[in-house]
């Protein structure tokens, strides 16, 4: 028996935490904390550490599989599926034109150093901007805001975790998810760290989060308020003079719109809405305005909102306006790999083209940054005209992950090619023509691209593969150059020219060679440099911060709109909001036995005690959940720590129709996305970002 141990990393989340697999007799037997990691220090969580898990599971796809006309799979070589695939889609391109294929690429595509290069360059060279991501179900508001308020998308300022004295966090859970645009690795440790040392952390959310009962308060929050929340919060630091006046004539620009725009949204007019009392908002603002260094962060429970682009404008005003942009303690822009003293990233100083469709009024599609709203997939498969003939999914599952679950099962089938390039047979590989199986994060070399800019320790780190592919399983990227080849759109000799071309460029505007980090492994940039935010980052024409964008404007009606449908709300409306579990990531982790438990073996939908009683519910009763988008029927579960109005449900359930991946098969749970809205009026114009939070629903007990 041999054993040997190699240093890599989790490709789950951000913080990317150091593991060492131990790999015996050639097989991966299990993956632990590195201790000698500089920056995790010995920290993992079981995202990371049930990668073994995924490995090793036998319902993985192992050899390409070709659908037959009788619906049944077989299996094919490697070289007859690429070769019927390239010449499939190079058909559907002649006769119908680019815009008849289309791209998905799910969460994991962003922690795979060579893959979204490859993925987009492979598109660009097809000449098709249907292209979709999770972007728009994730974060594509933070990419639109922070363009129009710094000039780039790279520009996302996060904590000074390390000398913060108040900690303002909003829609975010990091006990049980981590935190998202923010790499941290043990994040509880270090939020308990600012209130030992005498700071204060607040969490502002519809429910009393496990985050928020380890360390700091919580503030509850109506869902999908938060935006109104900021605005009253911003009225109430100007009130109380905490707006820094050289700041904003040295650094800023459209100072004035902004309080002509928060004028309407005081803390007295908005605390109805969001069920926060005014004298509650201007303590708050006291606290955040007197503290020595005060940081402000909002993760996805806001981005999924109607209007998380100008919630998250606003954060960004909340942090700049009081001076604590650039600030100890305050919100700083972390180094990445390639951004020391560079101004690289998009810039379109504020010139972004909005086109009118029937299915609404949209950003024009940029992917990879700003793809076409996701929740529009099923419409464009059954255009009338420029539909969707071809698809081509990796690393997603979008029939579970996007809102429509039914419109897109639907809309598949009409599809005359699906190819799902991925792990398992997942609830879309179900409709698929072709299944390819890629390698899982131990089985390929990578870097951990995705969290450069956000790091509270910027370092960048290469992991060789750590084990051989099983079977016939590959990386996606070749999979990729493949596919260009036989469709004649790259020369055979393009196929083999190094992947790493574009990121050992980057390293090298660091002066770092990648033969010297492949060498070590890891290397650490240093600590912030203060004072060289406006200088190193800004990237706006005029090198100012737009305090109100032209471009947001438009939608002030729309938002207005939207606060006098609230305030006109009737008691005991209901909305949705979906809650992170511990033991649900996404599709790949449904299908692990050891976390399909007795106690895991199903999502239920928590209630508070006061809205179950109102309905005659009780606990482990049966309900009906219900909207105009969509029914599905629930478990009842009571649940003291949601404010009242607020009902919360896991996602990443309801594999029924998944005979691909049998543990999550047998314990299905429910898909809660069902309930979504899609197509017209689903998403927000500013960014694609589809509406996934705060959705009125009625509940109702189960007929017999």
């Amino acid at each position: 028996m041999t054993t040997r141990h190699v240093k890599t990393f989790c490709r789950v989340c951000e913080p990317a935490c150091g593991l060492v697999a131990e790999i015996r007799d050639g097989a991966l037997e299990r993956l632990s904390p590195d201790k000698m990691h500089p920056v995790s220090r010995g920290y993992a969580c079981h995202k990371g550490l049930f990668g073994a898990d995924i490995h090793r599971d036998p319902d993985r796809l192992d050899y390409p599989q070709r659908r037959r006309t009788d619906g049944t799979l077989e299996r094919v070589s490697w070289a007859q599926a690429i070769a019927e695939i390239g010449g499939k889609l190079n058909d559907i391109r002649a006769r119908h034109g680019a815009h008849s294929i289309a791209g998905y690429l799910g969460n994991p595509g962003a922690y795979n150093a060579l893959l979204a290069d490859q993925w987009y360059a492979f598109f660009g060279m097809l000449g098709t901007e249907r292209l979709f991501n999770v972007n728009t179900q994730d974060c594509g508001n933070k990419f639109a805001g922070s363009e129009a308020v710094f000039g780039s998308v790279t520009v996302q300022p996060i904590p000074d975790f390390a000398h913060t004295r108040f900690l303002l966090l909003i829609g975010e859970n990091p006990k049980v998810s981590q935190m998202s645009f923010v790499s941290l690795p043990a994040a509880m440790d270090t939020l308990q760290a600012i209130e030992e040392r005498g700071g204060k952390v607040v969490f502002v959310n519809p429910r009393h989060v496990e985050s928020a009962k380890q360390t700091g308060e919580w503030l509850p929050i109506r869902p999908d308020t938060d935006v109104y929340f900021l605005a009253a919060l911003l009225v109430e630091l100007d009130r109380q003079g905490f707006f820094d006046a050289e700041i904003l004539d040295r650094h800023g620009r459209n100072v004035q719109a902004l309080r002509d725009f928060i004028r309407d949204y005081p803390p007295e007019r908005v605390a109805s809405v969001t069920g926060i009392s005014a004298e509650r908002m201007r303590a708050l603002a006291s606290d955040f305005g007197h503290a020595e260094g005060a940081a402000i962060h909002l993760s996805t429970g806001v981005n999924m909102g109607r209007q998380g682009t100008l919630a998250y404008w606003l954060m960004h005003m909340v942090s700049f306006v009081t001076g604590n942009l650039d600030r100890p303690g305050g919100n700083v822009q972390s180094v990445g790999y390639y951004t020391r003293r560079t101004r690289a990233g998009r810039n379109s100083h504020g010139e972004v083209e909005f086109i009118d469709t029937p299915l609404g009024r949209m950003r024009k599609p940029q992917p990879p940054v700003f793809p076409v709203p996701g929740n529009l997939l099923p419409d464009l498969i059954m255009a009338d005209a420029q539909s969707i003939r071809a698809l081509v999914v990796c690393a997603g599952n979008p029939v579970l992950s996007m809102g429509g679950e039914e419109r897109l099962r639907a809309a598949l089938p009409h599809l005359e090619l699906l190819v799902v390039i991925d792990l398992y047979r997942n609830a879309t590989g179900e409709y698929a023509h072709y299944l390819l199986p890629a390698t899982d994060a131990f089985e390929r070399e990578d870097a951990n691209v995705v969290a450069t800019g956000l790091q509270v320790t910027p370092y960048v780190q290469y992991t060789p593969a750590v084990i051989a592919p099983r079977a016939e399983r590959r990386p996606e990227h070749e999979v990729l150059q493949d596919l260009a080849v036989v469709m004649g759109l790259v020369p055979e000799g393009d196929a083999t020219a190094d992947p790493w071309g574009k990121f050992a460029h980057m390293l090298r505007s660091r002066g770092v060679e990648l033969s010297a980090l492949k060498a070590r492994q890891i290397i650490e940039f240093g600590a912030h440099e203060y004072g060289r935010f406006h200088i190193d980052h800004l990237q706006t024409a005029d090198q100012k911060v737009d305090c109100c964008p032209p471009l947001f404007r438009e939608r002030f009606e729309t938002l207005a709109r939207e606060f006098e449908d609230l305030l006109a709300e009737t008691a005991g409306t209901l909305k949705l909001i979906s809650r992170r579990e511990a033991r649900m990531m996404n599709s790949w982790y449904a299908n692990l036995p050891r976390l399909r438990t007795r106690t895991n073996s199903f999502n239920p939908l928590y209630v508070h005690p006061e809205d179950a009683r109102a309905r005659g519910l009780a606990e482990g009763a049966t309900a009906r959940l219900h909207n105009d988008w969509g029914d599905i029927t629930v478990t009842v579960r009571l649940d003291g720590d949601l404010m009242r109005g607020v009902v919360a449900m896991a996602h990443g359930w309801g594999h029924q129709a998944s005979p691909g991946m049998r543990v999550a098969q047998a314990s299905p749970g429910v898909n809660c996305n069902r309930l979504l809205p899609t197509g017209a009026g689903s998403f927000d114009p500013l960014s694609g970002q589809a509406h996934m939070t705060g959705i009125p629903v009625v509940l109702e007990a189960a007929c017999a």
